[in-house]
């Protein structure tokens, strides 16, 4: 049996299909073919994400594609899915978290991207990045949410856009472009670029996006065949986390391009949940914790969201929405 596998043709992306296609020869007996699909995102590729912010940016005509059958699985990064999938869709399988939290890159001259010490190559510590990049620097990075947490860290910075495959941004910022760049440390460690990590910002200090890190395969709701295979490369204690992560997201009715970070993970045997909502300009915060059974993960999410209300988290979002429609309304 050989099932058609669809993804976006990003590097990344193509990474994380062929992992999921190895996983299911290994362990399933299963052989996919990968099939390509150029998603709305792709196609407007220039565009700020804040221009054409929206559901399903990144997985629209793939799970189109999936609904009308013309592929069997599909492969997405977790935090590029919508919360509520469309009628027809599941998540059916995902697999083991990479790490979660953001990553600060710096330019490749030397001393400044990594430092030797007796243990060997480590990344410099957050109290040493902000001091080597002064009062303003000029940060390229395309999310709210890592704007919205960062401005805290630096006040003065200069956020700057930046779109494009990993190796393209590498390049501009190494040009000069920038001063420094905020990644997902999973996606420079897929393509090994992890010496490119000069700072995994801590979770309190930039809470992740929700579901990053994950790699999720999508199916048919009706299709048991592909829900059997795709169990056999699950892993719970990942799924736990995406569960409670997007649960805070349906709760909170956020969606994309929104100051949303939630971050779950499994600590002796008990689910533990960070998240916080933030104004645009980082001047407004409320966070939340809590904790659960691993097998209680949309319980867990929800209650982190129900803390977050309970502070004033609408009114924030209410915030960035109306902001977010200014800005669609200034478009040509």
């Amino acid at each position: 049996m050989t099932l058609k596998l669809g993804t976006r043709g990003s590097q990344l992306a193509l990474c994380q299909a062929n992992a999921v296609a190895a996983l299911l020869l290994g362990r399933a007996g299963i052989e996919c073919e990968i099939v390509i699909i150029k998603t709305s995102g792709d196609q407007l590729a220039e565009a700020t994400l804040a221009q054409i912010g929206g559901k399903r940016l990144f997985v629209k005509e793939i799970e189109d594609a999936l609904l009308g059958g013309e592929i069997d699985l599909a492969v997405h990064s977790s935090k590029d899915m919508p919360a509520v999938l469309p009628d027809g869709l599941a998540i059916g399988a995902v697999l083991p978290r990479e790490d979660a939290r953001d990553a600060v890159a710096l330019p490749a001259d030397g001393a400044k991207v990594r430092r030797k010490t007796d243990r060997g190559d480590v990344g410099v510590s957050l109290e040493e990045l902000v001091a080597r990049l002064g009062q303003g620097p000029r940060i390229g990075t395309s999310s709210v949410r890592r704007t919205a947490q960062l401005t805290r860290l630096f006040p003065r910075a200069c956020f700057l856009p930046i779109r494009g495959n990993l190796d393209t941004r590498l390049r501009k910022l190494d040009a000069g472009e920038y001063d420094a760049l905020v990644l997902a440390s999973a996606g420079l460690i897929r393509l090994e670029h992890r010496a490119r990590i000069s700072t995994a910002l801590p979770v309190p200090a930039c809470v992740p996006a929700p579901g990053q890190g994950i790699i999720a395969l999508e199916v048919r709701a009706d299709d048991d065949r592909m829900a059997r295979a795709s169990a056999a490369i699950n892993d719970a204690r990942a799924r736990a986390a995406l569960d409670a992560e997007r649960a805070v997201v349906i709760r909170l009715g956020g969606g994309c391009q929104m100051p949303i970070g939630a971050h779950a993970q499994v600590v002796g045997g008990t689910l533990h949940m960070t998240a916080i909502v933030l104004s645009l300009d980082g001047a407004q915060a409320v966070r939340a914790e809590s904790y659960g059974a691993i097998g209680d993960g949309r319980t867990v999410g929800s209650a982190a969201a129900e803390q977050l209300l309970e502070q004033g988290a609408e009114d924030i979002l209410a915030d960035v929405e109306r902001a977010h429609a200014a800005v669609e309304g200034l478009q040509p």
